[in-house]
């Protein structure tokens, strides 16, 4: 969409992004937990291509 691209852009253009806390999918049930626990800080990203956990 327009709308979406045109965010983009401006996140790019000044630097905005996201923090995020990858894990790896051997380790979603530990994420599941946290998230259950309040636990939290960031947005959980599940990574399926690495095998190294980041939990």
């Amino acid at each position: 969409m327009k709308e979406t691209q045109e965010m983009l852009n401006f996140c790019g253009k000044h630097n905005i992004t996201c923090d995020i806390e990858t894990v790896t999918p051997d380790k979603i049930n530990e994420a599941i937990t946290r998230l259950a626990n309040n636990d939290v800080k960031y947005r959980f990203v599940i990574n399926i291509g690495d095998k190294k956990p980041n939990l």
